[in-house]
């Protein structure tokens, strides 16, 4: 290693400038302002353009800008001011949309719930991000818990939106013949005098409102739960400084992408920081059509592609896998995406490689990184030209990426050696909701500790190596789960794998592959065995393979390993 290569990056010249796209200016000024600017400036811009297209259904900039101003009218009215937090527990429909701007019109925090939580998970998240008032649809699937949540003394207010508000006219009559049982009886609810009607708070005068002054850099737009998968959720507070940052320095980074021209499809959850920016505050940006999917469904998702012609598609790594493993994908058009931007896990690079194959090159898989504390995309890989192999890219404009020692945080790691990603920029969050140790022992200085081992080659690309908490030990030599993952996925009978660490009376702990096989796909674990071989060491080689018929997925597809580990640990267990 020359004397150049161990210096540690520099804030005043970071090796990675030398690598950005030509159109791309990392000092660029980043702009601050209310994330209800977003959707007002793009309707004054192109008010007549597509805003939303749900089932058909299609809602122009003008009229989307228009139904925020009445809804936020109608939520100052039954006392949404400035602070008072919010809770949104729906899927993907267009009430996301308009109840998010609303909101944080009104002043309010935005607190996003997964509509598949539990009552149980429900009562801790509302209880901790203290969430007065719920928005849902009056679906029994989401009323009957926000229900429980309302006679429990949880929330004091729901707002509920009939499902049948938001369908095109035809679907909204046919949901009400043929789906009544779905919906709930409002009415009947022995919570029905905590319910505010939708209608009601959409039928408020707009000239009500009273316009509310926020500050950007330390009003609360979003409080974003961390999945909670290395210990208790936590609520991230993300200002309305850092979701604007974040949505400029993508659109900045998108620089083939045009104002008023873009279709955007929203496949993953809404309530999910990556599509909350990536699909929603970035696709209002660019003024694009955003085309929502209530959820993902891989028939649905292809005849909207081929209908609609969506040209950017934000996916998590496992959307791209069921699209490749499925044999009618050539009956579907999809030549009008420009770019698949791929985050919320580790994108297998055999993935990407073989999905831009079967599109002949036509379609650009782009890898970005991020977390819910960073509102949520750090670095990204550039939309033009070639993308490092197994990178995870390059630091958005005005972010910095400093590695630091697995031992001692407050040192940086000499380029080319393995370190924590730590993250300073715009959109990295004010800290954790109600938690300021935690919050303290998050950040080094004014770095966030991200909990990810990374390496920075000499053009300033990154690649994670794992994650600190992931890192398995055998006889005292670290051992990283993503190396064995990749390995395993360049078999050709592989669809998914993950790996966890478990004990081991000899090594103290050893990795354990489960492996799920693409459909009429053979292989015996000696043949996995032999194959990896000439791939990892011998003291990577799994102690183990399980075969599945599929994976623990979290609610946006990623693959999950708490499931696993629990599993195990309970094998471990005497009876």
């Amino acid at each position: 290693m020359n004397s150049e290569a161990t210096q540690p990056v520099s804030e005043m010249s970071p090796i990675w400038v030398r690598s950005y796209p030509a159109e791309v200016d990392w000092r660029m000024p980043i702009p601050k302002g209310a994330v209800p600017e977003l959707l007002e400036r793009a309707a004054r811009r192109f008010p007549s353009n597509p805003a939303v297209s749900f089932l058909g259904r299609v809602t122009s900039y003008a009229e989307l800008d228009a139904e925020v101003a009445r809804v936020a009218a109608g939520l100052q009215r039954i006392g949404v001011k400035r602070g008072t937090k919010v809770g949104i527990f729906l899927p993907n429909t267009p009430t996301f949309v308009v109840y998010y701007f609303a909101i944080l019109k009104a002043g309010g925090t935005v607190v996003n719930f997964n509509p598949l939580y539990t009552v149980e998970e429900l009562t801790f998240q509302a209880k901790d991000s203290d969430t007065e008032i719920m928005i849902t649809h009056d679906l029994a699937m989401l009323f009957t818990k926000i229900e429980a949540l309302l006679l429990a003394g949880v929330i004091s207010r729901a707002i509920v939106v009939p499902f049948t508000s938001v369908l095109p006219a035809l679907k909204s009559v046919l949901f009400r013949i043929f789906k009544r049982k779905d919906t709930a009886n409002i009415a009947a609810s022995a919570a029905a005098s905590r319910v505010v009607s939708g209608a009601d708070i959409a039928g408020t005068a707009p000239s009500t409102f009273s316009p509310v002054t926020i500050d950007p850099d330390n009003d609360i737009a979003v409080l974003q739960y961390t999945g909670g998968t290395t210990g208790t959720p936590k609520g991230a507070m993300l200002t309305h400084a850092n979701i604007v940052a974040n949505t400029k320095q993508v659109v900045a980074w998108a620089t083939s992408l045009k104002h008023g021209e873009e279709r955007v499809l929203g496949a993953l959850p809404l309530f999910h920081v990556f599509a909350m920016t990536v699909v929603m505050t970035v696709g209002i940006e660019l003024a694009a059509k955003i085309i929502l999917i209530p959820r993902f469904q891989l028939l649905e998702a292809l005849k909207l592609i081929d209908r609609d012609k969506p040209t950017m598609m934000p996916v998590v790594p496992t959307i791209l896998t069921a699209m490749l493993n499925f044999d009618g994908i050539k009956s579907y058009n999809l030549s009008s995406l420009k770019f698949c931007l791929s985050g919320g896990a580790p994108l297998p690079l055999e993935t990407k490689l073989k999905f831009e194959e079967m599109a002949a090159g036509a379609i650009k898989v782009v890898e970005g990184y991020g977390l819910s504390e960073t509102s949520p995309v750090l670095t990204a890989n550039p939309l033009e030209g070639e993308p490092v192999s197994g990178s995870i890219g390059l630091p958005l404009p005005g972010t910095t990426i400093s590695l630091r020692s697995l031992d001692d945080p407050t040192k940086e790691v000499p380029q080319g050696e393995r370190g924590e990603l730590c993250a300073k920029g715009p959109q990295v969050m004010k800290g954790y909701w109600k938690r300021p140790a935690e919050t303290e022992k998050q950040f080094v200085g004014e770095f966030l500790r991200t909990g990810d081992v990374a390496i920075m080659d000499e053009r300033g690309y990154f690649c994670i190596v794992d994650r600190i908490k992931d890192l398995i030990i055998c006889s005292g030599f670290n051992v990283y789960p993503r190396r064995i993952e990749e390995a395993i996925y360049a078999h050709p009978a592989v669809e998914e794998v993950t790996v966890i660490g478990v004990p081991d009376p000899y090594r103290g702990e050893a990795p354990k592959a489960f492996v799920k096989l693409k459909t009429g796909a053979f292989a015996t674990t000696a043949e996995i065995f032999e194959f990896l071989k000439p791939k990892i060491s011998k003291i990577e080689m799994p102690a183990s393979i399980e075969f599945r018929d599929s994976l623990p997925k979290t609610m946006i597809g990623k693959l999950s390993k708490k499931e696993l580990v629990a599993e195990e640990s309970k094998r471990e267990k005497p009876a």
